[in-house]
């Protein structure tokens, strides 16, 4: 198993097997790499590496492993926050009391930080990096390094993840989504940037798609009121937060179209039939509907007042 199941940033996976292999661990690693590049891949992989009992780590066969593999290992904690935009710092006060803690199975306790942190944040686990007990390791995710303090980062082995080769995530895309056409697979590593969280996103996103959705794209597509009119009369008694996010994936849909219009490639179907049918006037307008729509939806205007003042603006 090794590494293996990362994909792509051969050099980086070749350099942690040696230094597994060599027992060098470090007790602080900084993984780095945009949304979508095999962040919390990457952590979980070292994570049951540093963790593993076999010969090849991770051996993917031990009991090690396999706890980790099913997020059950009481040694690896995943450090979260989820009513905050970054980790409050009383959770990383949390951390540190608990890393003093001894592992319950293992010769390592591992942190995983799969959240930002602030600045006092940042400063509160710096206590912790100056000093730390043998068994506690510290994995920090981030989408941007620059955002680190450089008293943080200066005690921290930096794992920076790559775009994958064209035709690597060609090749795992097809393998996943053996129904997407090749001009969806191809727009979707282009999109994407070539990482591999994000292109699957985007094909995901063209996955069971609604009634209603493919109606409004033939309602727009056509410019035929009468479509439209009947389709929101159907939405009209929807509650707020389903109708919430099918005005999302509509604006999703809508703005990659406007891309597709400017020379971007599209990757749903739909969203090119809206490219082929509309121009970007058009479509400029529509984007700009739908958005001042999901606002009188967020404010609590009712769903019915938002389905008929749609049904006005883009007859």
């Amino acid at each position: 198993m090794a590494f293996d199941t990362l994909l792509g940033n051969d050099r980086l996976k070749q350099n942690l097997a040696e230094s597994l292999a060599k027992n060098r661990i470090s007790h602080f690693y900084l993984i780095s790499g945009p949304a979508g590049s095999g962040k919390r891949t990457l952590a979980k992989l070292l994570s049951a590496a540093i963790l593993c009992k076999g010969s090849h780590k991770p051996c993917g066969v031990c009991e090690s492993c396999r706890k980790l593999r099913s997020d059950n290992h009481p040694d690896v904690i995943t450090v979260t926050d989820p009513e905050h935009k970054n980790i409050a710092v009383k959770i990383v006060r949390q951390v540190r009391e608990d890393v003093f803690i001894r592992p319950n199975e293992s010769d390592y306790k591992i942190y995983i930080f799969a959240q930002d942190l602030g600045t006092e944040g940042q400063n509160a686990l710096l206590k912790i990096l100056e000093e730390p007990p043998k068994h506690g390791i510290f994995l920090l995710l981030t989408d941007n390094p620059g955002k680190i303090l450089p008293t943080v980062r200066s005690r921290c082995t930096e794992l920076k993840l790559q775009a994958l080769p064209e035709e690597v995530l060609t090749a795992a895309l097809r393998k996943e989504f053996p129904q997407a056409s090749r001009e969806d697979i191809q727009a979707a590593v282009v999109r994407s940037g070539a990482l591999l969280g994000q292109a699957q996103q985007l094909l995901r996103n063209g996955e069971g798609i609604p009634p209603q959705t493919e109606q409004f794209v033939e309602g727009v597509a056509a410019r035929n009121a009468l479509v439209l009119t009947q389709l929101f009369a159907s939405m009209e008694k929807w509650k707020r937060d389903p109708l919430a996010g099918i005005l999302q994936s509509w604006l999703e849909l809508a703005e990659e179209a406007l891309a597709c219009r400017m020379g971007l490639q599209a990757v749903s179907p739909l969203s090119r039939k809206l490219s082929q049918s509309c121009t970007a006037m058009q479509l400029h307008d529509v984007v700009a509907a739908l958005k001042k729509a999901a606002d009188y939806t967020s404010a609590n205007v009712s769903p019915a007042a938002v389905c008929g003042w749609l049904a006005w603006e883009l007859r």
